[in-house]
């Protein structure tokens, strides 16, 4: 038992219950709500090709969430495809094109976002059975490796992992990856895994939901471990929580969406722990 005595149980029982009953009350109304305006659809804007979040053929946990959505509000389902670079929230959801991008940084100011469904990490990846797995921006070992990170452009100024690598003099051990890569292929930004498994580089900082999809996927062993420190100094984050987001002002929607957020929990933690989606903040 934790640090809450047994004394207190009960009254949280009774709190867990009112939460519960608050909760199945607000999704009823929310129901209700989304019944009375009638039959309408569920336009989601994403990206066809960035497994494991979306593609085309509708194989991404994005994708599966998007469906569990829909189901419950009675909506169908429509997507606005569009690559997932620079441009993508002006040219989809400002346009109005669609309403809903279903994975986007909590607090990301281009949208209005809903509370987060899911909280992961930038994870270490290595090859499985050589040596200690690497946990830490300050192992002494990576000043003899060679460190995968993303590019998003021609430098590495806006890659987090580049960032820390540099602020402890080790920029020239980082080999770039593009994350939009080849867009011809299937989920460009999974080239870095696959440099890991070929021995291209000897570990690389991956955001963990793709990391963690590939690796289960990859014919060679690979080791996964959070990135340390999660926030790095002065403040360099390495976690994210993960939320929907519409449009600003979009109110009755976004309520909609954190109504089936809530009621959906159990749901969308089984999608997730499908992708081996790795969880941060002391979940799986």
């Amino acid at each position: 038992m934790s640090l809450v005595s047994r004394s207190h149980m009960p009254r949280i029982a009774r709190g867990l219950a009112i939460a519960g009953g608050v909760a199945a009350c607000a999704f009823a109304s929310v129901r209700g709500v989304r019944a009375a305006m009638g039959p309408a659809m569920l336009r989601v804007c994403a990206d066809p090709n960035n497994l494991p979040f979306s593609d085309s053929l509708q194989r991404g946990f994005e994708n599966k969430i998007a469906s569990l959505v829909a189901r419950d509000l009675g909506d169908s389902l429509q997507y606005r495809w569009w690559p997932q670079r620079r441009g993508f929230v002006r040219n989809t959801l400002k346009a109005k094109d669609c309403d809903v991008v279903i994975g986007v940084p909590q607090g990301y100011e281009m949208v209005s976002s809903t509370a987060p469904y899911y909280q992961s990490t930038y994870v270490f990846v290595t090859r499985a059975g050589r040596g200690a797995p690497i946990e830490s921006f300050d192992d002494p070992r990576l000043a003899h490796m060679k460190i995968g990170v993303h590019m998003m452009g021609d430098d590495y100024a806006n890659s987090p992992a580049a960032v820390a690598l540099m602020r402890r003099r080790l920029g020239g051990n980082i080999v770039g990856y593009m994350i939009y890569g080849d867009y011809s292929k299937e989920s460009p930004p999974s080239r870095l895994i696959d440099a890991v498994a070929r021995g291209d580089v000897d570990v690389a900082v991956v955001w963990g939901p793709l990391a963690g999809y590939y690796a289960s996927k990859s014919s060679v062993p690979l080791a996964m471990r959070p990135v340390t420190p999660a926030i790095d100094t002065p403040f360099l984050p390495f976690v994210f929580a993960i939320s929907m987001g519409v449009r600003r002002g979009d109110s009755t929607r976004k309520a909609m969406l954190d109504s089936e957020i809530v009621h959906r929990r159990p749901q969308i933690d089984s999608i997730l722990a499908s992708y081996d989606v790795p969880l941060a903040g002391g979940r799986r």
